[in-house]
C-alpha cells in the first residue's frame, strides 16, 4: 500500500513544474509545494481516491493566491520584471525529452499578461492536460467559465508570443554574435541581428544598472546597449554558454562573480525578444546552479 508520503513524492516534480509556471519564481514555487505537502500531511488520505488530482487542486489554489500577492509586489518593481531563470551548465544539458518539459523564459514572460485565474486554467489545460471538470473544481468555477478562461488566455498568449525558432544551433549563433558585436561596439552588426519590432527587457530590480523600460526597436535597443557596453570597455569579462530554461543562453562573469544572463527568442534568424537578467537576487540561485559542487 502506498504511503501518503510516497504518494506526495510521486507528484512533487509535477507540482513544482506547475507552481513554477504559475509564479515564474523557483523559490516561490517550492514554497507552494511545501505548503501543499503540509496540507496533505494533515489530511485523512484514506478518503482520497485520486491523490494526484487532490494535490493538483491544492497546489493550484495556493499558487493563485501567491500569484495575486506577487502581482501586487511587481507593480512596485523598479524596471521590467523578468521571471527567475532555471539554468544549468551547457555541457550538462538534459536531453530533448527533458527540455520539452521546460518552458522558455520568453513564454513565462508572456504569461505575466494573464490574470491569475486565466494563467491557472491555461496551464492546467494546455500544459498538464487537465479536463475542464478538473479545472472547475480546482478554481471553484463552472466548466463554462473555465472554457472561457482558457480561450481568453490562449488569445492573449498568442498575441504576445512571437513565432520564434527553438533550433539551438541558431540560438547559439545569433546570441553569441550579437553579444560579441555589443562588446566591440559594432552597432551595424547589432541592428542587423534584431527584428524590426525587437524588444529588449533588462531586469536589474533597481539594484544594479539596467534599462528602466523595455527597449523597443533596433535603434532604441542598440543606442542603450552600446552605451552600456562602452562603460565596461577595458573590463575583462568571462562569457560562457549555459542552458536557460532549456534554451541557449550566455552567462557573463565579472571578477569571478555572475553579473548578467542573456537569452533570447529568435525569429527568422534574428532576435525578436532579448532578455537580460542582472538582478543579483535572481542571479544568486543561478550562480549556485552553475557552480560545481565541492568534492566531499
Amino acid at each position: 500500500m502506498t504511503t501518503p508520503a510516497a504518494a506526495f513524492e510521486a507528484e512533487r516534480a509535477r507540482l513544482t513544474r506547475l507552481a513554477y509556471r504559475m509564479l515564474g519564481e523557483r523559490g516561490a514555487a517550492e514554497d507552494v509545494v511545501q505548503e501543499t505537502w503540509l496540507r496533505w500531511a494533515k489530511t485523512d488520505t484514506t478518503t482520497i481516491n485520486n491523490p494526484a488530482a487532490w494535490l493538483t487542486r491544492a497546489a493550484s489554489r495556493l499558487a493563485i493566491d501567491a500569484l495575486r500577492k506577487a502581482k501586487a509586489r511587481r507593480e512596485d518593481y523598479i524596471g521590467p520584471w523578468l521571471p527567475e531563470p532555471e539554468v544549468a551548465p551547457f555541457a550538462d544539458e538534459d536531453g530533448e525529452d527533458d527540455r520539452a518539459e521546460r518552458v522558455s523564459l520568453g513564454f513565462l514572460h508572456v504569461l505575466e499578461r494573464l490574470t491569475p485565474d486565466e494563467r491557472a486554467a491555461f496551464i492546467l489545460h494546455d500544459a498538464f492536460d487537465c479536463g475542464y471538470d478538473e479545472i472547475a473544481v480546482a478554481l471553484n468555477k463552472t466548466e463554462v467559465a473555465c472554457r472561457k478562461l482558457v480561450s481568453r488566455a490562449r488569445e492573449r498568449v498568442r498575441s504576445g508570443r512571437p513565432r520564434f525558432e527553438t533550433d539551438r544551433a541558431q540560438q547559439q549563433r545569433v546570441l553569441t554574435t550579437f553579444l560579441a558585436a555589443a562588446q566591440t561596439g559594432d552597432t551595424a552588426a547589432m541592428k542587423a541581428l534584431l527584428t524590426s519590432d525587437a524588444v529588449v527587457y533588462s531586469d536589474g530590480g533597481g539594484k544594479v544598472r539596467a534599462a528602466l523600460r523595455p527597449l523597443v526597436g533596433p535603434d532604441d535597443a542598440v543606442h542603450v546597449l552600446s552605451s552600456v557596453a562602452r562603460k565596461y570597455a577595458g573590463v575583462t569579462a568571462q562569457v560562457r554558454p549555459i542552458s536557460v530554461n532549456g534554451q541557449y543562453g550566455l552567462a557573463v562573469e565579472l571578477e569571478g562573480a555572475l553579473s548578467t544572463i542573456y537569452t533570447a527568442d529568435i525569429e527568422d534568424g534574428r532576435i525578436a525578444r532579448l532578455f537580460i537578467l542582472r538582478n543579483p537576487d535572481k542571479l544568486a540561485r543561478a550562480e549556485a546552479a552553475l557552480t560545481p559542487s565541492a568534492p566531499r
